[in-house]
């Protein structure tokens, strides 16, 4: 048997698949919302958009903003009861709670 390969995108036909009428590119709104420091946000992977884009083991988990990096956002959460960090663009970021994004 091949060894199996171990990279990032490994193991997620089903997490970074879009549905047929989300295929393409997000709108751009997506990438020009802001969030607050100390907000909750989801982290959304945005399968189009590979620049920024945290490792798939993080889709799903709900975190809070710390801090502007350049365009990107640098986010906390716990992980099993760790706390660990993680640096996202927003496109691949979602307000939690499902309200609407501001703008930028």
């Amino acid at each position: 048997m091949v060894k199996s390969s171990k990279g990032s995108r490994s193991r997620t036909r089903g997490v970074l698949t879009k549905e047929a009428r989300d295929r393409g590119m997000p709108p751009v709104t997506r990438y020009l919302q802001s969030f607050e420091v100390g907000q909750k946000v989801v982290v959304k992977l945005e399968a189009s958009e590979h620049r920024g884009q945290p490792h798939p083991r993080y889709q799903g988990q709900t975190a809070t903003v710390l801090r502007r990096v350049g365009r990107a956002y640098q986010l906390e959460f716990l992980d099993g009861g760790k706390r660990k960090q993680l640096i996202a663009l927003p496109v691949h970021l979602a307000p939690a709670g499902g309200g609407p994004p501001k703008a930028g």
